[in-house]
């Protein structure tokens, strides 16, 4: 007998975190903070369990990208395809960055990166609209903050998503379902060089991973078809909520 009914109440455990996350990060990003305090509690450590959560969490990202795709599009006088090669290249740099990271200053950092992108979603369009009066703002800027936000999500997955908002809303876009959209398909991105680096170099723990990963898909999508009915202005309401919410959980599991 292969399994036992531990080993399946395990399993399905890992499976509906699996799909939980995948609708959160469809919904609002930060998926990876259901998927990698519970790979740390399984006993993985931060360093596997984040490369595991990555991976698990990647293809509910293409999934999510794939049914907003009516919503997918270029911001204005912004270059795509210059996005989406950022993107990649800082992907690559941030999944080196973690590998070569150690664990202790991996778990002291995360909870500040997220204080930082929580408050620059919350606040991001009013602080857009004062720098916005005080310099221009253009192309080049976006451009070398999506390769910032690339290296960010090579380094730490899911909250990649959490990140890309803020940076967006504080450079003035504003169209909730756009913006969460190219959220999707830029947090695969982000993540797509790291997931092979994080394989080749033996971090995941696979048996976990792929349960998770299974159900990742199909929350994803199905995430991603009930944002679509959701009101704008709610949405970004439960947005913000939701980032201190998670914000406050790593602080706690951290310092406290």
């Amino acid at each position: 007998m292969l399994f036992n009914f531990d080993s399946w109440k395990i399993i399905s455990c890992f499976f509906f975190i699996g799909l939980l996350a995948g609708a959160i990060n469809a919904a609002a990003g930060g998926g990876s903070f259901i998927t990698f305090p519970a790979l740390i509690y399984a006993g993985v450590p931060p360093i596997q369990a984040n490369a595991s959560s990555t991976v698990a969490l990647f293809p509910g990202s293409l999934a999510s990208a794939w049914k907003f795709r009516e919503y997918i599009k270029p911001f204005p006088a912004i270059s795509i395809v210059a996005m989406i090669i950022l993107t990649l290249l800082g992907g690559c740099a941030g999944g080196l960055l973690l590998l070569y990271t150690p664990s202790s200053g991996f778990n002291l950092v995360v909870p500040w990166l997220l204080l930082l992108g929580s408050m620059a979603f919350a606040f991001g369009r009013q602080a857009g609209n004062w720098l916005r009066k005080k310099m221009h703002i253009g192309a080049g800027l976006v451009l070398g903050a999506q390769f910032l936000l690339g290296i960010y999500g090579g380094y730490f997955g899911g909250a990649v998503g959490i990140m890309m908002m803020a940076v967006w809303a504080l450079f003035g876009f504003s169209d909730i379902k756009v913006i969460n959209a190219n959220k999707t398909l830029f947090t695969g991105i982000a993540n797509a060089v790291a997931v092979v680096l994080f394989i080749f170099a033996g971090k995941v723990y696979w048996p976990e991973t792929c349960t998770m990963m299974v159900a990742t898909i199909s929350g994803g999508y199905f995430g991603a078809h009930f944002t679509k009915k959701l009101d704008p202005v709610k949405l970004r309401t439960g947005i913000v909520i939701f980032n201190f919410f998670i914000t406050a959980v790593f602080f706690v599991k951290t310092y406290f």
